[in-house]
């Protein structure tokens, strides 16, 4: 599993981090989402794809 950001489409509102904590961040000053791990491990795969299905901006591609 791969996990792409699109930083420009990213509008901060924080739900991937609530889904996947151990593999997304917020930047401090502005809120856009940062990767902690490209390449999540297994057991963080559910989360990921949950991460990106509640993103309201679709900003998180997950390539399986």
């Amino acid at each position: 599993m791969k996990v792409i950001i699109d930083e420009v489409k990213c509008v901060a509102a924080g739900q991937c981090v609530a889904a996947a904590p151990d593999v997304f961040d917020q930047r401090d000053e502005d809120g856009i989402v940062f990767l902690l791990a490209q390449d999540p491990p297994e057991d963080e795969a559910e989360n990921v794809r949950q991460a990106a299905a509640v993103c309201p901006a679709m900003a998180i591609v997950v390539e399986e």
